[in-house]
């Protein structure tokens, strides 16, 4: 097989050049600004660094599925390409017309049968990619409310 496409955009660069840390430190500064009695600031910058830390890791799972994805969208249509010109060439060499049909049949099983497979490949990789994303955020979820119960029970 020839090797594999590339995408023009690099999503795993763009999602790894953003910086949740250095994002939430400048939030930091600006909220270290205000005192509000009983609030603890440091607490809640954390907290939202975190979120934004899991948002983080929830898109890059999001962008590297969608990249896996349309790396295998690209390597499968070469293949067929590829097999659409072997078939071609093989039915063009057939003269009987039922030799033809036999082999139009015959393919279109196969291309069926490949297809079936190609759906079923792309789903997983979008439920997988899907997955992740939401147990970055699901996990985030909990430990805020873990957090939230702790500020609960701190007055």
């Amino acid at each position: 097989m020839a090797d594999s496409p590339t995408s023009p955009i690099d999503l795993r660069k763009l999602m790894s050049d953003f910086d949740a840390g250095k994002l939430m430190s400048e939030v930091q500064k600006i909220l270290q600004q205000y005192e509000i009695p009983g609030v603890d600031m440091d607490a809640i910058a954390a907290s939202q660094k975190k979120n934004v830390e899991a948002v983080t890791s929830a898109n890059r799972a999001a962008a590297e599925g969608l990249q896996t994805l349309a790396k295998r969208q690209a390597e499968l249509l070469q293949e067929t390409m590829r097999e659409t010109s072997q078939a071609a060439a093989e039915i063009a060499k057939s003269m009987n017309p039922s030799d033809i049909v036999a082999k139009q049949t015959e393919l279109f099983q196969s291309a069926f049968e490949r297809g079936v497979t190609a759906m079923r490949e792309m789903a997983e990789i979008v439920t997988n990619a899907n997955r992740q994303a939401a147990d970055a955020i699901n996990s985030r979820i909990v430990a805020t409310l873990e957090e939230v119960r702790g500020y609960a029970l701190k007055k």
